[in-house]
């Protein structure tokens, strides 16, 4: 038995995909992509244990959110998070959350305002392993060149970030 088969995160269907959120007693923990929420989830629970139980409230509330995002009513997330990572990645998600709604940065950008200007690569890393993405805006992160990668797919990326009011990237 998988260890996705004896949890079933909560789901919350938006206009941009269908997300899947899991919250414990420290926060919202993980949130999943449209695409690729089933392997997420898997990597996620091999690698971490939920704390004191799933927080039900708690994954209701980030579903009624991004359920408000999806349709332009929210611009910015009021939740309790807990990504867990390292402290390079916490650094790095927290440089994220300050990327407003409707703005990008390049991953060079991000990683010259850590005060690590060759970390970029890195940086991309980081972003890669985002747990809550959405929320933790990831998707406003792009490579000097276009759109760079997302976990989800360049095309969900794209209609997150024209969502936001950002034109469409080549």
């Amino acid at each position: 038995m998988s260890a996705t088969s004896t949890i079933t995160p909560a789901v919350a269907r938006t206009d941009v995909g269908t997300f899947r959120v899991l919250a414990d007693s420290r926060g919202v923990v993980w949130i999943g992509l449209p695409e690729s929420w089933q392997a997420s989830l898997e990597t996620y629970l091999r690698r971490h244990d939920l704390v004191g139980g799933r927080d039900e409230v708690l994954e209701a509330r980030a579903v009624r959110q991004l359920v408000e995002y999806g349709v332009g009513d929210r611009q910015d997330f009021d939740l309790k998070l807990c990504p867990v990572g390292t402290e390079f990645q916490q650094e790095v998600w927290r440089a994220l959350e300050a990327i407003p709604f409707g703005a990008t940065r390049t991953y060079v950008e991000i990683a010259q305002d850590l005060g690590r200007p060759n970390a970029s690569r890195a940086v991309g890393g980081a972003n890669g392993a985002n747990p809550i993405p959405v929320v933790i805006p990831c998707h406003r992160v792009l490579a000097t060149t276009g759109l760079g990668g997302y976990g989800g797919g360049l095309p969900l990326k794209q209609r997150l970030l024209e969502l936001e009011g950002l034109a469409p990237f080549a």
